[in-house]
């Protein structure tokens, strides 16, 4: 069932759609939300977006091979099974006529489905036919492609990751105690999480890299940019000062967090069209709750 959608028409003859579409309850501790976005350009053009930092995600790509870079990286042609891992930095996209189908992953999804540490795939995305530790959901890019429609596809795609849970390792908790603790606004420090955990903060860093891909005290700051960047793709009204998290001391500080995070400054970026995820923005909010994937809560 779809239960979010959005549309832009950003120049003359270009359109971009993307929908959104729940996961069961069984994938609800592990995966975000599913989604569909189709672009169709005139001959020879694209549409150029960035994503912000976000946890993991898979996307099976059909059309025009889209250009991305992760990080400020000279882009690249995206293979057509593409498995991001999580980011710390805005991933450059530019694409042309294509469908594309999507999942995100949580860290407990990651742990869950994926036999490698999270922190070997941060800031990177691999081709997923070419790399052993997705061999089982490579499969899904024919499947997706012969479904009789969006909602026929949706469902193989959940269906796929539900069969997965059978046979894979027991949760661990205190991924989805860390998860939890990130995602509170009240937490200010490295040694705040480690207390919510009972560990130490040796162990927390050890746990963080492995689960979440990056070192706790990087986690901490990108969560309180996503607060206030979601502020603002809700409300591109609002100037920057409006959307600060409480925990910025002042505009110079964010203005900081901002172009270590996305690589340009506020003011560039608010300037810039936003043709797939200005849209999206609203949409994701109300299917999934939260305007950017990586301020979902564990569990949903």
């Amino acid at each position: 069932m779809t239960v979010g959608e959005s549309a832009s028409a950003p120049v003359s003859g270009v359109r971009v759609a993307t929908r959104f579409f729940p996961v069961s309850d069984a994938l609800r501790p592990y995966c975000t939300i599913i989604y569909l976005t189709e672009v169709a350009t005139p001959q020879g053009t694209r549409v150029e977006d960035y994503l912000h930092p976000e946890w993991a995600n898979l996307r099976f790509i059909d059309g025009e091979p889209s250009l991305a870079a992760v990080g400020g990286g000279a882009p690249e042609p995206a293979p057509h099974f593409v498995v991001t891992g999580p980011t710390s930095k805005a991933t450059f996209f530019a694409a042309g006529n294509m469908r594309a189908w999507g999942i995100g992953i949580l860290p407990a999804g990651w742990a869950k489905f994926f036999a490698l540490p999270a922190e070997e795939l941060a800031d990177r995305s691999v081709d997923g036919t070419r790399h052993p530790a997705f061999s089982d959901i490579a499969p899904l890019a024919g499947k997706l492609r012969q479904a009789n429609d969006v909602e026929a596809a949706a469902r193989i795609l959940d269906d796929h990751f539900v069969q997965m849970l059978a046979g894979r390792p027991r949760d661990d908790p205190s991924i989805f105690a860390a998860h939890a603790a990130l995602v509170d606004d009240n937490l200010t420090s490295v040694g705040d999480l480690a207390e919510k955990l009972g560990l130490s903060e040796r162990s927390v860093e050890r746990l963080s890299r492995r689960a979440f891909g990056f070192p706790p005290k990087l986690l901490l700051r990108r969560q309180r940019f996503l607060r206030s960047l979601a502020r603002f793709m809700l409300d591109p009204s609002m100037s920057w000062i409006e959307t600060l998290d409480y925990q910025y001391y002042d505009q110079a500080q964010f203005t900081r967090d901002f172009q270590r995070f996305m690589g340009m400054s506020p003011r560039t970026y608010a300037a810039r069209p936003k043709p797939i995820l200005g849209s999206a923005a609203l949409a994701r909010a109300a299917a999934a709750g939260e305007a950017v994937q990586g301020l979902h809560k564990p569990g949903g």
